[in-house]
C-alpha cells in the first residue's frame, strides 16, 4: 500500500513512518508539508491512502483532500488532527477515517486494516451482480432483482438509508448522525430514534434479503455497497469517461441516453439539509455535461434535440448565459424565427427584471438571420 502524509509539522511526519514501517503492506510513505507539492505528487505517482492534518498552517487540508479525492480514483483519506471542531466538516470528503492526535500504533494499525478491507470490498463489487438498484435521482426509490420496491416504514429509515448512501460505504460515526439527522431532539431521544430508525431500515430491506447490508461496529453504521447499483453514481461514473473527449456523431445517442438518466435533483422529493452540498456537486456536474452535448448536437446539425436539452437546463438555472446563448444559436440555425423572438424576449425581461443589465451584446447578435 503507497502512503502519503500531508502535515506541516516534521515531527509527524517522523512519528508517522516509524509506526507505518511496521505494519506489514505498506510499500511506500511520502510525507508533504505543502498541500500544493502534495497534489502534485498525486498527479504523478500512485497514491492509495492519505492521511492528512486539517489544518496545515495557514491553509485547509480538507480543500488538499477534496483535490486529492477528484485526482486519484479510490483514494482513502485519514484526517489525523488535533482540532476536533473540523469533524462533521471534513466528512463531506467521505474519508475512511478520523483519528485525533496523538495517535497510537494501535489506532493506526487499525485504520490500516480497515482500508485493506475497504480496497478489498471496492475490488469485490465490481464483480458482484447488483441485488438493489436505488434510485436516487429525483425521488428515492430501492426496487430488488426481481422488481419489488422496499416500502419504508417510517421517513427517518428513509432518510438514514439516503444518509448512509451518500456516504457511500463508509462508516459513520452515531453522533455524526444525530448530528446531522436527529439535531431537533434532546440527545437521550435522538439515540433512541436512531436505533428505531436502524430497526426499521433493517426491517424495510428484509424481504428483499438486503438486511445485512446495514452494518453498525464500535458506535459506528454504514452500508454494504457491493450489491448495491446507484444511479447517481453510475452516471457520475459515466460522466467522466466523457471529459475531455471529443463528441463526434455516432456518439450523440449514447450522450443523450445518458443525460437522459439524471431525472432530478439528488433526493429531489426530499428536504434533507445535510446533502444541499451534494445536490449542487451533481446537478453542476450536469450541466456541464449537457452543454457539452448541446454543443454536440448544434455542431451536427440536430437542432431539436438540442432544444430539448438545453430547455431542461434552463429549468434549473434560468440565467445560465452559455445555455441560452446556445438555445438562441439553435432557434436561429432552425429558421425557427418566432421561436428565436420569443426567448429572446424572455431572456433580455430576466436579465433586466434580476440583474438590472441589458442583454450581452453576442445574444443580440444571434437575432440577425
Amino acid at each position: 500500500m503507497k502512503v502519503m502524509i500531508l502535515d506541516d509539522e516534521r515531527a509527524m511526519h517522523t512519528i508517522m513512518k516509524q509506526m507505518l514501517a511496521r505494519i506489514e503492506g505498506i510499500e511506500r510513505v511520502e510525507c508533504f508539508q505543502d498541500p500544493a507539492e502534495a497534489v502534485e505528487f498525486a498527479r504523478r505517482q500512485a497514491v492509495d491512502i492519505a492521511f492528512i492534518d486539517i489544518k496545515i498552517g495557514r491553509e485547509n487540508g480538507l480543500q488538499a483532500a477534496a483535490q486529492l479525492r477528484a485526482l486519484v480514483d479510490g483514494l482513502d483519506i485519514v484526517f489525523v488532527t488535533s482540532h476536533k471542531e473540523y469533524a462533521l466538516e471534513s466528512f463531506e470528503t467521505y474519508p475512511l477515517d478520523y483519528i485525533v492526535k496523538p495517535i497510537s500504533r494501535s489506532r493506526l494499525e487499525q485504520t490500516i486494516a480497515r482500508a485493506v478491507e475497504h480496497r478489498a470490498q471496492n475490488a469485490a463489487e465490481g464483480q458482484a451482480e447488483p441485488r438493489l438498484q436505488v434510485r436516487a435521482l429525483g425521488s428515492l426509490e430501492l426496487c430488488g432483482a426481481q422488481g419489488a420496491r422496499v416500502r419504508w416504514i417510517s421517513r427517518k429509515s428513509a432518510e438514514l438509508f439516503a444518509y448512509l448512501l451518500l456516504c457511500r460505504g463508509q462508516f459513520v460515526a452515531k453522533s455524526r448522525i444525530i448530528e446531522d439527522i436527529f439535531s431537533d431532539m434532546p440527545t437521550k431521544n435522538a439515540e433512541i430514534y436512531l436505533n428505531t430508525a436502524v430497526y426499521q431500515l433493517r426491517k424495510a430491506l428484509m424481504p428483499l434479503g438486503m438486511k445485512a447490508i446495514v452494518q453498525s461496529a464500535n458506535e459506528q453504521y454504514r452500508l454494504e455497497m457491493r450489491e448495491v447499483a446507484v444511479d447517481y453514481v453510475n452516471f457520475e461514473e459515466q460522466v467522466k469517461q466523457w471529459s475531455g473527449r471529443e463528441i463526434t456523431l455516432v456518439d450523440l445517442d449514447e450522450g443523450i441516453a445518458l443525460e437522459q438518466q439524471y431525472k432530478g435533483a439528488l433526493f429531489e422529493d426530499n428536504a434533507y439539509h445535510w446533502c444541499a452540498a451534494e445536490q449542487y456537486r451533481l446537478e453542476q456536474l450536469y450541466m456541464s455535461f449537457a452543454k457539452r452535448l448541446a454543443r454536440g448536437l448544434i455542431e451536427h446539425r440536430r437542432y431539436e434535440l438540442a432544444v430539448i436539452v438545453l430547455r431542461r437546463i434552463l429549468t434549473l438555472a434560468e440565467l445560465d448565459e452559455e445555455a441560452n446563448l446556445l438555445l438562441l444559436h439553435a432557434y436561429r440555425e432552425q429558421k425557427d424565427r418566432l421561436a428565436l423572438q420569443a426567448h429572446f424576449r424572455h431572456y433580455a425581461e430576466l436579465y433586466e427584471q434580476q440583474l438590472g443589465l441589458p442583454l450581452p451584446a453576442e445574444a443580440s447578435s444571434l437575432m440577425k438571420m
